[in-house]
């Protein structure tokens, strides 16, 4: 084995996450592991779980428990558990799930080559728990290697980690730890390493982007002077952010979108409800009318840009009435993107303890209430974009059919929004090309190549 050594991966959950896995991948590259397509072929089996809400833990836990059969097939191979699920969950999963060779918390993202090293060196029963007690205190940086599980076209840049803002619903902070700015110096020498490598779109992420800098004190950078030096020290044609929170998007920062191109006018400020009652028992500092006023700011400025946001329903205590008042709000803002999620009780969390909790299928009915409300704000969105022509960055051949090409404007983020389907004209992966809007549906785009 030691000459064919063969990993299969999964990566659950966001982008942040998924930054994890390429740079394990990477590590384990230097260690002589070749990555494989099926998980039949390989040796080892590594899944990197998202543990943030119920959801994803149901989700990971069925991954896990699919690759557990493969072993069942192949005693010879280990399964590797790493991530949130992991940092969460830790003890139990150790119990619950014996035939897993070994468990690695967010901590160990950048120590799994020796970690796996050691489980194939062993002769005895190897400790199967590697993951610190609390909340991870990892910090990405660019010296670690890191195999692109994206297109090498586009990648992530992890600017941050963990989070500081406390929401009474979310456990990032218990899982992730607090927030963790990376240096303006280690973030620039990795977006050129990116685009030397033949990035064209590179996506800012953190917890929350618009924190960035603020542990590093008074004088540190913040999120507008990383942008200015990623604009100065790359030529990466596209910079995209997402994560910003909402009262923490400044005029200033506005305005530096609007005066750089190359800055994609593409704002997601996860909002999660618009209700007062809601939002302060969601812990959101911020108040209804700070909401439309961010909004029109942002469009006074920039007509073109796309807002993007989510938005929580079925929140411990919310009403009727509170539902109608986000209803009317998609109704009027005409967001360009939007995604609302079921409330999910998460033990641990401080919503978890407040009054009100409401039926499962009453949070559901909610949420298909509110969607399709924003289906036919995105439809009549679309409808206006035919017969305009936007620059598309080419993806490739469509998932849907090889009989087309899927590519995306600035409005469109990868893997969370739609995309422009090409059915005319010719143009490769990695491209930038013209194309003019001929068909919409509701939330994808259908066009022909009018210029490179």
């Amino acid at each position: 084995m030691e000459q064919d050594k063969k990993i299969f991966c999964i990566s659950l959950g966001c982008p942040k996450n998924l930054v994890d896995t390429e740079v394990m991948l990477g590590a384990l590259g230097r260690d002589g592991w070749q990555v494989c397509a099926e998980g039949a072929a390989a040796d080892l089996i590594l899944v990197n779980t998202c543990g943030f809400i119920r959801s994803a833990v149901e989700e990971a836990i069925d991954e896990i428990l699919a690759v557990l059969e493969l072993k069942k097939e192949d005693p010879g191979k280990r399964v590797v558990v790493t991530g949130c699920l992991v940092q969460r969950y830790r003890e139990e999963l150790v119990r619950e799930l014996p035939e897993v060779d070994l468990f690695a918390g967010t901590d160990e993202v950048g120590t799994i080559a020796t970690l796996v090293r050691r489980l194939f060196a062993a002769t005895d029963d190897p400790p199967r728990l590697a993951a610190a007690d609390g909340p991870s205190a990892f910090l990405m940086h660019h010296d670690l290697p890191r195999r692109l599980a994206t297109p090498p076209h586009r990648a992530y840049l992890k600017i941050t980690e963990g989070c500081s803002n406390h929401c009474s619903y979310c456990m990032i902070p218990a899982i992730r730890g607090r927030l963790r700015s990376r240096p303006v110096d280690d973030l620039l020498a990795e977006a050129r390493e990116l685009e030397a490598r033949g990035v064209r779109e590179l996506t800012l992420v953190g917890q929350d982007l618009t924190a960035y800098g603020r542990d590093l004190g008074a004088n540190a950078p913040d999120l507008a002077a990383l942008t200015a030096g990623l604009l100065e020290n790359t030529t990466i044609p596209w910079l995209r952010m997402l994560y910003l929170y909402p009262n923490r998007v400044t005029a200033g920062l506005i305005e530096t979108v609007a005066a750089e191109s190359r800055l994609l006018p593409y704002f997601d400020i996860p909002l999660q409800h618009v209700s007062p009652a809601v939002l302060k028992a969601m812990r959101r500092p911020y108040a209804d009318t700070d909401i439309p006023a961010l909004i029109a700011r942002i469009r006074d400025r920039l007509p073109s840009a796309a807002l993007r946001s989510t938005f929580i329903t079925g929140f411990p205590g919310e009403t009727e009435d509170d539902v109608e008042m986000l209803a009317a709000f998609l109704r009027n803002q005409r967001l360009d993107n939007v995604g609302v999620f079921a409330y999910s009780n998460e033990e641990g969390s401080a919503a978890a303890n407040l009054p009100g909790h409401l039926p499962e299928e009453i949070k559901e009915e909610r949420r298909r209430y509110l969607m399709e409300i924003q289906a036919g704000v995105a439809a009549a969105i679309n409808r206006q974009r035919v017969g305009r022509r936007y620059s598309v960055l080419v993806e490739g051949e469509s998932r849907e059919t090889e009989l087309l090409v899927e590519g995306r404007t600035f409005f469109q983020a990868p893997e969370i929004d739609g995309c422009v389907y090409i059915n005319e004209g010719e143009c490769i992966s990695g491209e930038f090309v013209e194309v003019e809007i001929t068909e919409s549906h509701v939330y994808d785009l259908v066009g022909r190549i009018v210029g490179k």
